[in-house]
């Protein structure tokens, strides 16, 4: 900044020189914040499972404790298959999951399977209602992310 007496301020040179370091932030700080969504997205998918093999896991104790001949429900919703905002996993959780079709989100595939997306692919997760389970193909990379 020079200081003539009359006029205060930076020179051209120095506005440069600022605009350069924050260019250089920015193209250091942007590929990191994308990775940080990528790990939210797979964090996220985590906490889901784990919550719905709780939820199947809670209804088959419940079932049991009263004396039902059907331990494990045939479904987990009445969700409509490959349609948005519908309310999935109803039958075994309190508040169920809406379905939508991006990153992040579940959508019911068919009568017992459903798909998560994570990063625009599809980990397809199936309910075996004789088991229980509800797990997807540990061949696949998002499918391993997503249970360990």
């Amino acid at each position: 900044m020079r200081d003539n007496g009359f006029r205060k301020g930076f020179t051209l040179l120095e506005l440069v020189f600022v605009i350069v370091v924050i260019g250089i932030l920015a193209s250091v700080a942007v590929p990191k914040l994308w990775v940080t969504r990528d790990d939210a997205i797979v964090s996220k998918g985590r906490s889901d499972v784990a919550t719905i093999r709780g939820a199947i896991s809670t209804q088959k104790q419940k079932n049991l404790l009263e004396g039902q001949a059907l331990l494990l429900p045939a479904q987990l919703d009445a969700a409509a298959v490959n349609t948005e905002n519908e309310a999935l996993f109803s039958n075994v959780l309190e508040y169920p999951v809406y379905s939508k079709n991006a990153d992040g989100n579940w959508m019911k595939t068919a009568t017992t399977k459903y798909s998560y997306k994570v990063m625009g692919n599809d980990v397809v997760f199936d309910y075996n209602s004789t088991t229980g389970k509800f797990d997807c193909d540990h061949n696949d990379e998002y499918c391993r992310k997503l249970t360990h």
